[in-house]
């Protein structure tokens, strides 16, 4: 056998080996709060990393533009079909590689340049693909956009339908990366039947509570709806787009040719493990432990002192108004003391902000990833006491090695990826 196919990362690379075993003992030895991430199982990272990743299969099963495409063709079907009967969807494609490349696709199979779309405000808690002026969605296409009420923080419809009957859009793109509260798919539905608009609803964080019937399903309601694969449905990274049949074709066509080339076979196989996992029962109480476990930080935040952006939520994900017009500290500056103790979450503009959005007034937490680790209530009481100490007395050093002692204890008591953690003292664990 050819020395090539027995060489080992740590031999051969040495510099990204230790970048990798670092990751793990970062990932295992701190409290991942960041609302868009989450940890896959054992098994779909085994079929991320198999030797599909040498497969090119650029067109669609049975239609592949390459030979020895059978066993691609398995994995590919075989997540076209879960994807399909876990939404209830006419048509699966799974081959974006994201969740931008599976908007794109679907602005390109819905829309003509220049055409206006009505997308949700990103500093309302949007998305760069919903109409931000420097992403393709902005470039490409006249814009109008919506957000939240300022009173109450979450979407009026009464004034989503006012935009729409002012802008007559071609297409209504809905969904959010940080709003906290249920949406109302039907009846956004019907606002963009009644100005002749078309429905793109965008499910990447909620997709694993759409699943399992934990938040009202957008595919009734909207002609495409698009999702990541990483984040509450627990896959590996990706993209995938869903749609009505009529649209099939198109959307195909729009993905390849149209926005990629080959498919990355390996994370299309991982995906189809995701999504079988995501098919058994106990995904559902996975679901219902993550929205139990939001519920519980937002309340013990609130207790604390901080402002819970629109007073709660009903989904996997917080926003915190850390800033508190100027009695408390920047969302950058809450995201820098969380992150020396080994907590990590990620700056977020709240509605309204009065500051830049690399500074921003409040932070984003998501549950998923750390319910994915086993914890529950008491545990996200106890996080919950850790972050409201740092961002009331950011600069204490005392204070801080309280809290990386805390996260070490509770770390410890959920192990993950039990062999890739090589033995090594962290930070965390010496304070």
């Amino acid at each position: 056998m050819s020395e090539f196919f027995r060489a080992n990362i740590s031999e051969v690379d040495p510099l990204v080996s230790e970048a990798i075993d670092n990751e793990v003992r970062r990932q295992t030895n701190g409290l991942e709060l960041i609302a868009s991430e989450n940890f896959v199982s054992e098994a779909v990272l085994q079929a991320a990393g198999t030797v599909f990743t040498n497969k090119y299969a650029e067109g669609y099963p049975a239609k592949r533009y390459y030979g020895g495409c059978e066993f691609a063709d398995v994995v590919e079907n075989l997540a076209i079909d879960r994807a399909k009967d876990m939404f209830g969807a006419e048509h699966a494609n799974v081959q974006p590689h994201s969740g931008a490349q599976a908007n794109m696709a679907v602005l390109i199979t819905a829309l003509d340049h220049g055409d206006t779309i009505l997308g949700m405000n990103l500093s309302h808690g949007g998305h760069l693909t919903h109409g931000h002026p420097l992403n393709f969605s902005g470039i490409n296409y006249k814009v109008a956009d919506y957000g939240v009420n300022k009173e109450t923080e979450q979407i009026d419809y009464d004034e989503l339908q006012q935009k729409a009957e002012e802008s007559r859009p071609k297409l209504l793109i809905c969904g959010a990366s940080a709003y906290p509260r249920t949406i109302d798919f039907a009846r956004i539905g019907e606002i963009a039947q009644s100005v002749g608009a078309k429905v793109m609803a965008d499910m990447a964080h909620i997709a694993g509570l759409v699943a399992v019937g934990l938040h009202p399903s957008p595919v009734p309601h909207c002609e495409f709806v698009t999702t990541t694969t990483h984040k509450t449905l627990r896959g590996p990274r990706g993209g995938m787009i869903l749609c009505r049949e009529e649209f099939a074709a198109d959307v195909n066509r729009s993905v390849f040719p149209g926005v990629q080339g080959g498919p990355l076979i390996h994370i299309i196989a991982a995906k189809a493990v995701a999504f079988g996992e995501a098919l058994r029962s106990d995904f559902k109480a996975y679901q219902q432990q993550v929205i139990d476990n939001a519920q519980v930080l937002a309340a013990t935040l609130k207790d604390a002192g901080l402002r819970i952006v629109s007073g709660g939520t009903d989904n996997h994900l917080l926003l915190v108004d850390v800033f508190m017009d100027g009695k408390g500290i920047t969302g950058k500056a809450a995201e820098k003391a969380l992150d020396e103790v080994h907590i990590t979450v990620n700056k977020n503009t709240i509605p309204f902000d009065t500051q830049k959005p690399f500074v921003a007034s409040g932070i984003r937490l998501g549950t998923p990833a750390l319910t994915t680790r086993g914890m529950k209530q008491d545990d996200m009481r106890a996080i919950g006491g850790m972050i409201a100490a740092l961002i009331h007395e950011p600069e204490s050093e005392e204070v801080k090695t309280r809290v990386r002692r805390e996260v070490a204890e509770l770390t410890a008591k959920f192990p993950m990826y039990p062999g890739r953690l090589k033995e090594k003292q962290t930070d965390a664990t010496a304070s």
